[in-house]
């Protein structure tokens, strides 16, 4: 119920990871059937960039206010950080105060005069901005690093290396805030270089019991999780894309035009091997680089289907090989008893 500093970052980092699951498996996806020049009604979903910028933004977020206020000379506290915060997110719609809920008319008595809210992709959250400067000062004196540096022992000088005097550096110490973007922010940077699979794990009541679910606590952990987007996009869109080359490099022995060799492009190719094993054509879509199948079980089918005429050409090497090498044997006996029998007679 009561929020501070440390739930702050924590849910940041959660508006950040939510942000890439949308680009990765929402926005990207959609994006994708325009490139193919696939027909296509976009499904509507948040975007929650507005919120991850609300925080981060290096010159107006709310972590760089408060990097602000922790350097600013003289007396500073929470009351002026908070009033800054005011002042620049008046009219912001993922922020609310006590002072903009008044400017707005809005009557809650839910929000006390010391408190923030962000309406985050999850939901509302209440932050109590005591401690917040403190707990972003939370720094490690220059002169306590060099202490552990010049330290004999190696694992301590390995902890501490920016107590190095060739390292030293003039700057102010970053900030608790400015530290944890920078970590999220590399965070961020790995995700996006990796080809991510999602496990989204559903708590089905609070109570940790077998059987037991709870309808209204599974719902809304399906909601904040995207679930419901993700489902309505995967559902209008098509289940297995790839390109023409390798699907039909896959599927080409399928049929005898196709097999062993086709001469033409690989998109006919894929269009004449399909209308040969006679897939419905709603459930095709033919991109400009992709082939794409709305049903995975059309997609079964057709491995079905390959798997028999594999298993099929395999008894045909297995046949042809058998009768070579009998044949090859019936001929060297022959030759060896037409010699025999010549130098008998």
């Amino acid at each position: 119920q009561d929020n501070g500093f440390e739930q702050f970052i924590i849910n940041y980092c959660n508006e950040k990871l939510q942000q890439i699951f949308i680009l990765m498996t929402l926005k990207e996806e959609q994006e994708e059937y325009v490139r193919e020049g696939i027909q296509w009604t976009p499904v509507e979903f948040f975007d929650n960039s507005i919120i991850c910028n609300l925080i981060e933004n290096s010159t107006c977020g709310v972590l760089a206010m408060l990097d602000e206020e922790c350097r600013r000379p003289g007396v500073v506290n929470e009351d002026t950080f908070l009033t800054k915060l005011n002042q620049l997110f008046a009219t912001h719609k993922h922020y609310e105060s006590k002072e903009t809920q008044n400017a707005r008319h809005v009557m809650d008595a839910t929000l006390p005069s010391h408190c923030f809210r962000i309406h985050h992709y999850a939901g509302k959250v209440t932050y109590n901005v005591t401690g917040f400067i403190e707990k972003n000062n939370d720094l490690l004196f220059r002169d306590l690093s060099q202490a552990m540096w010049a330290s004999r022992h190696e694992l301590l000088r390995s902890l501490f290396p920016e107590g190095d005097p060739k390292k030293v550096s003039l700057k102010v110490p970053p900030t608790a805030g400015f530290q944890f973007k920078a970590s999220v922010a590399t965070l961020m940077k790995n995700l996006y270089s990796k080809n991510p699979n999602y496990i989204r794990c559903i708590k089905p009541n609070e109570t940790k019991t077998a059987m037991l679910f709870t309808p209204e606590l599974v719902l809304a952990q399906i909601r904040y999780l995207g679930l419901m987007e993700n489902v309505r996009v995967r559902r209008a869109g098509y289940a297995f894309r790839q390109l023409y080359d390798s699907f039909l490099q896959r599927y080409k022995m399928l049929s005898h035009q196709t097999w062993p060799r086709w001469t033409g492009n690989d998109r006919e190719g894929t269009k004449v091997l399909l209308a040969d094993v006679a897939v419905p054509p709603e459930e095709l879509a033919f991109g400009h680089t992709k082939i794409f199948i709305r049903s995975p079980r059309t997609l079964f089918d057709l491995e079905r289907r390959r798997q028999q005429r594999v298993s099929e050409l395999a008894t045909l090497i297995q046949k042809t090989f058998r009768g070579w090498r009998c044949r090859t044997q019936y001929q060297l006996m022959r030759k060896s008893q037409i010699l025999i029998s010549a130098w008998f007679r």
